[in-house]
């Protein structure tokens, strides 16, 4: 008997709707699994949240708009709403895939295409960790679904709508100039691309963003004086094993992101070999060269050039993050099959693609209340935030009577502190404070700061860095927290010293 399960009479008859389930029930997913299991912001949040709380305009950390956004979603609705910005990032990704897809190879190929992005890991289980890379990546989709309705569609309104989101990913990624690149050396490639050339929209969506560009740029500038030495280097032949490794390590991680999409199409494909009947296939018309070509071109040469120049300027990640290149991993992977795609395995395939989308957000929960009693492994999201912060901040004003306003010492344990003091203070980068020069030392001597480190017994001596950042500061005897589950974990312990304020009152409370 053949067994045709739900979810392909799905994608056959209703692949919207099972768009839009797969889409909202993995935004849900992670919106309820870090509201209700972590202790802390996972990964760079709390530093993320501390940059933006400034609102720079400068581009020391990189374009600012994603910094800008994640603190007006903190102060509207706290981590709901950076969380809830993170997944509205994924689910327009998706939506951009799935509207480009169908018009290339039909909605039941496109949804076919979302359901094999679960299966890509930054689209996933890194999520909450709302950083610029997850908002360029929302932008990027968009960028791409409109230049293709623009050029290939012809449609004049989308010249508008591109140039918006170019301009909003100018300001976001240090990968946007590499996307607009390509776009354009796409457009002089392309037959159809050169007959928009002669139209009057992109000339004006290409003046309106010289603006931008120019402001881009000056961000920009600050890395050239690390670009020099760095092309310096690759001249010497010593490096160009190391640059290769370099290299090859980062095509190796993005390749591995993909483990989870392997699996599914090496399932879908037959093997191991099943003797059961593969489902009715999914048939659509033969898809066009410019369609191939248009998603090899952007799945693949982003990628490739952000690896290369992130091993030029001596970084560890691709340029812009990886979110942002694998884009249109999954549309890749439709459009190259065949146009009747049979799915086998059909059962193990959806138990497959559901176990990708839930066990992340069962394993995350598990892990945080198995491993301090198996491994004894410290999570950063198991960490006491919130009364860290309310340690720290009461006691600053208890002993000076003014509400504690600069955190400094090491950068994630400060912005940690400072993200959950109710005063909610600014983060002194005291190891680059020319990057951050909101803060500055005459600020620390009015109006005072709370100095933090990581420390490993109850010794109140800071690190070296920090002494020597900070020679007046009298540390305290090391903090002890309770995390929420301790198991085989040493005591969480915080170093700590304050300075006061220059003209606090002598008679404050210690």
């Amino acid at each position: 008997m053949l067994y045709i399960p739900l979810y392909f009479e799905a994608l056959r008859t209703r692949p919207l709707l099972l768009f839009y389930l797969a889409t909202l029930a993995q935004a849900a997913l992670w919106v309820l699994v870090p509201l209700m299991f972590y202790a802390a912001p996972p990964g760079e949040l709390p530093v993320v949240l501390a940059i933006g709380h400034e609102f720079p305009l400068n581009g020391n950390f990189g374009p600012p708009l994603a910094y800008w956004l994640a603190e007006i979603a903190f102060r509207s609705a706290g981590l709901f709403g950076v969380y809830m910005l993170s997944q509205i990032c994924v689910i327009t990704t998706y939506w951009c895939v799935f509207a480009l897809g169908r018009v290339m190879v039909g909605p039941s190929h496109a949804a076919l295409a979302v359901l094999l992005m679960v299966g890509v890991y930054v689209f996933t289980v890194s999520t909450p960790d709302f950083s610029p890379p997850v908002l360029a990546m929302a932008l990027w989709a968009v960028v791409l679904l409109h230049y293709w309705r623009a050029v290939i569609e012809k449609r004049h309104r989308s010249w508008y709508v591109l140039g918006c989101a170019a301009a909003l990913i100018l300001l976001t990624s240090d990968a946007a100039l590499l996307l607009l690149s390509l776009l354009a050396l796409f457009t002089v490639m392309s037959e159809r691309g050169r007959a928009v050339v002669g139209t009057i929209e992109p000339w004006i969506v290409a003046a309106a963003l010289v603006v931008v560009l120019f402001v881009h740029l000056l961000w920009l500038e600050g890395a050239s004086d690390g670009l020099t030495p760095a092309l310096a280097r690759l001249r010497g032949a010593e490096m160009a094993e190391a640059n290769t490794v370099a290299w090859l390590r980062l095509v190796g991680a993005l390749v591995l992101a993909h483990a989870g999409l392997a699996i599914l199409v090496v399932l879908a494909s037959g093997w191991p070999r099943s003797h059961a009947p593969p489902a009715p296939a999914l048939t659509r018309p033969p898809v066009d060269s410019s369609v191939a070509i248009f998603v090899k071109f952007f799945a693949l040469l982003p990628a490739l050039l952000a690896t290369i120049v992130a091993v030029l300027v001596a970084v560890r990640q691709p340029i812009g993050g990886a979110a942002p290149l694998l884009v249109l991993s999954g549309l890749a992977v439709v459009v190259t099959a065949s146009d009747s795609i049979e799915l086998h395995h059909q059962r193990i395939l959806g138990y497959a693609w559901a176990g990708l989308l839930l066990m992340p957000a069962i394993l995350v929960p598990a892990a945080i209340v198995l491993l301090p009693w198996t491994t004894g492994t410290d999570l950063k999201v198991a960490q006491p935030a919130a009364a860290m912060g309310r340690f720290f901040a009461e006691n600053f004003a208890r002993r000076t009577g003014r509400p504690l306003a600069i955190v400094g010492g090491d950068l994630r344990t400060a912005a940690l502190v400072a993200l959950a003091a109710p005063s909610r203070p600014g983060v002194y980068f005291d190891s680059e404070p020319e990057r951050a020069p909101w803060i500055t030392a005459a600020d620390i001597r009015d109006k005072g700061a709370v100095i933090v480190w990581p420390a490993a017994n109850t010794d109140p001596t800071p690190p070296p860095a920090i002494r020597a950042n900070f020679p007046d500061l009298v540390p305290e005897v090391p903090q002890t927290f309770e995390r929420p589950l301790q198991g085989r974990l040493p005591p969480l312990r915080i170093g700590w010293g304050m300075i006061r304020p220059a003209n606090a009152s002598a008679a404050a409370p210690r």
